[in-house]
């Protein structure tokens, strides 16, 4: 099994902070393990910019989501052309 380097260990103690602090507000866990699962495919482990920009966005989100009046979160999406 490889070893896991110091930027993938900070990234899945995240993740590990984002299920505690989901735990208690329903429908927030499936969408923290998608939001992961997708970054964690779309994403080159060579591309250590955009990796830890999202890191840094995720700590601020975290936050958010462990205010006790959070009670659900907000997401952009593209607007879809119409035909």
């Amino acid at each position: 099994m490889a070893r896991h380097s110091k930027l993938q260990k900070q990234i899945l103690a995240l993740y590990r902070q984002f299920l505690r602090a989901g735990r208690d507000k329903p429908g927030f866990l499936p969408r923290i393990r998608d939001e992961f699962r997708e970054n964690a495919g779309g994403i080159k482990k060579t591309d250590v910019m955009h990796i830890e920009y999202l890191y840094r966005r995720a700590q601020r989100q975290l936050e958010q989501l462990k205010d006790v009046n959070t009670k659900q979160l907000g997401t952009f999406a593209k607007n879809r052309e119409r035909s």
